[in-house]
């Protein structure tokens, strides 16, 4: 075998060592992945937890701990343009329920949506509305019942917010391959099926 500039390679440079299967891309990419899992913040949390506790298993810390992280950080990215327009997390998210679905919903409803209590939702609506962000009008057959839909700037704020949140997204997941963020969807999908199937999920 010959280099691109014509001098000879050795043979086992090309398997990996004499006798040698050559490494794949695959398992590279697998060992460089657990190299730098090896130097994140959960794992030197982990470590700490095993000096405390060497007779627990910390496993699911490695996993758990990991997907909180994450979600910690994605959040916080992902609040900045909120904040910028005085909205909450749990605000934006009633206004993106209405504007995913594309018309209204009862305060009932976008709590089921929003998985949030009903408390929680009335609180919340009374503050997007002050701001003009939604509207409610009455059910003509039942005074009790309201129904909410967004006002034009509640869905120019959502349209505005939105691609800037995806875009940070897509950044964020560029360093895996279309595989890679296939098999995590998927495993992410079989973990979230798994806690939804539980009763009592909380609601904020």
């Amino acid at each position: 075998m010959t280099a691109s500039d014509g001098r000879p390679v050795p043979a086992d440079a090309a398997t990996g060592g004499a006798g040698q299967e050559p490494v794949r891309p695959a398992e590279a990419a697998a060992g460089a992945a657990a190299a730098a899992a090896a130097d994140d913040t959960v794992a030197g949390v982990v470590r700490q937890w095993r000096a405390v506790h060497p007779d627990l298993d910390t496993a699911p810390m490695e996993i758990i701990g990991r997907i909180n992280r994450c979600a910690a950080l994605l959040q916080q990215a992902e609040d900045a343009p909120l904040r910028r327009a005085g909205l909450s997390r749990p605000e934006f998210d009633l206004l993106g329920a209405l504007r995913r679905t594309g018309h209204e919903l009862t305060p009932s409803e976008l709590a089921r949506e929003t998985f949030s209590s009903g408390a929680a939702v009335t609180k919340r609506l009374k503050q997007l509305t002050e701001s003009g962000l939604v509207e409610r009008r009455g059910d003509t057959r039942d005074r009790r019942v309201a129904h909410v839909r967004l006002t034009d700037a509640g869905r120019d704020l959502v349209d505005g917010v939105l691609p800037e949140q995806l875009a940070y997204e897509r950044t964020v997941l560029t360093g895996l391959d279309s595989a890679g963020r296939g098999e995590l969807a998927a495993l992410l999908c079989e973990l979230l099926g798994r806690l939804e199937g539980r009763p009592g999920a909380p609601r904020t």
